[in-house]
């Protein structure tokens, strides 16, 4: 009796459901994601504990607006008898902000001064929103901006790497042990790379997106709602970039690793593809705050994921940029997914030494 041989699309699901519980199975895969989330976790919670034993903000205070304010205990003030002395504590630093008389017309009878942004928790502490004024606009806090830039480079890094180098150990395994010739046997091989891909970027993303809600309750539940606010944009779309991206650079694994047959041989050929990742992590933390090095990362399929989540959080992209970008890193990955198909199927096959990368390419 005869039976109707599978589609492409279901001996791709049969491949990709194989490598979810290969890896589900493994106890360093299930140690390694739990130490990642906890380490996302901690450091939720250092960043709260280390905020909330913060020394207070120091403040400058007019003294003939004392009487008109409410009891200020979470800052340290101090009193002086004029504006210009107030605005010399600000710019110079030895305050956050200064509570002065407005001589204009207002309800309140107050302005709060600020050096580089509006002082938040000053505003909120009065009861009635005074008005603001801000002597040297600036940029957000750079610690701020460094930590969210190692986040995501992290994040991107460890993802990719772990990810991509699990694909590249099961193409060298299978083709070491000939266990991919049999494989051949029943699926073809663009069915069984698509697999690959498929089932290692469902993990990939699953983690990230584990990572993205453990850290949105994380800062929820700690009082960090302002900070989640913040980064909700930029976090949501490093997601969707992740997703794109990390098909692009799973190809890219499969396909080098399928030029070699030993274990041994395959860092030489993964080598390109891990600085590819590696670059972007690089660049983020060393440029986090340049928007000509994050502008053209949020345009190079590699470091948009990165990069243009990086530009979101800073404000600097326009609401169509992230559009565009994304259409550039679906149009390249879907040319490296055809490139990486012919290597992966020319190659895959060959037993004994290294494969050349044109005679891989070649038809």
């Amino acid at each position: 009796m005869s039976t109707t041989a599978p589609t492409f699309l279901q001996s791709t699901l049969l491949v990709s459901n194989r490598e979810i519980t290969v890896r589900l199975r493994s106890k360093a895969f299930l140690i390694s994601t739990g130490i990642l989330l906890l380490a996302v976790l901690a450091s939720i919670v250092i960043g709260s504990i280390v905020s909330a034993n913060a020394e207070p903000a120091k403040i400058a205070v007019q003294r003939s607006v004392i009487n008109a304010l409410p009891d200020l205990p979470q800052f340290a003030r101090t009193d002086v008898d004029t504006r210009a002395e107030a605005e010399k504590l600000v710019r110079s630093g030895a305050v956050e902000a200064a509570i002065v008389s407005n001589s204009s017309v207002s309800k309140l009878g107050i302005t709060v001064i600020a050096r580089d942004s509006p002082p938040a928790a000053v505003v909120a502490a009065v009861s009635v929103t005074p008005d603001v004024v801000v002597l040297e606009p600036s940029k957000q806090n750079p610690l701020l901006i460094y930590i969210v830039s190692l986040g995501f480079g992290i994040v991107f890094f460890l993802s990719a790497v772990t990810f991509g180098s699990t694909i590249a150990q099961s193409v060298v395994e299978e083709k070491a042990t000939r266990v991919v010739e049999i494989l051949m046997s029943a699926i073809p091989v663009r069915t069984l790379l698509a697999g690959k891909v498929l089932g290692n970027s469902i993990l990939a993303f699953g983690q990230i997106a584990l990572i993205a809600i453990l850290s949105g309750v994380g800062l929820l539940v700690t009082g960090q709602s302002a900070l989640l606010g913040a980064l909700g944009p930029s976090i949501s779309w490093f997601i969707v970039f992740f997703a794109f991206g990390f098909v692009l650079l799973a190809a890219l694994f499969a396909a080098a690793a399928s030029l070699v047959s030993r274990q041994e041989d395959m860092a030489s050929v993964t080598s390109p593809v891990t600085t590819l990742v590696m670059v972007p992590y690089l660049l983020v933390i060393l440029f986090n705050d340049n928007p000509i090095v994050l502008g053209i990362m949020s345009y190079v399929p590699f470091s948009a994921p990165v990069g243009m989540p990086m530009r979101i959080f800073l404000g600097t992209a326009q609401w169509w940029e992230p559009l565009l970008s994304l259409a550039i890193l679906l149009v390249s990955t879907a040319f490296v997914i055809v490139i990486g198909a012919r290597i992966y199927e020319n190659a895959v096959l060959r037993m004994g030494g290294r494969v050349k990368l044109r005679e891989a390419l070649a038809r």
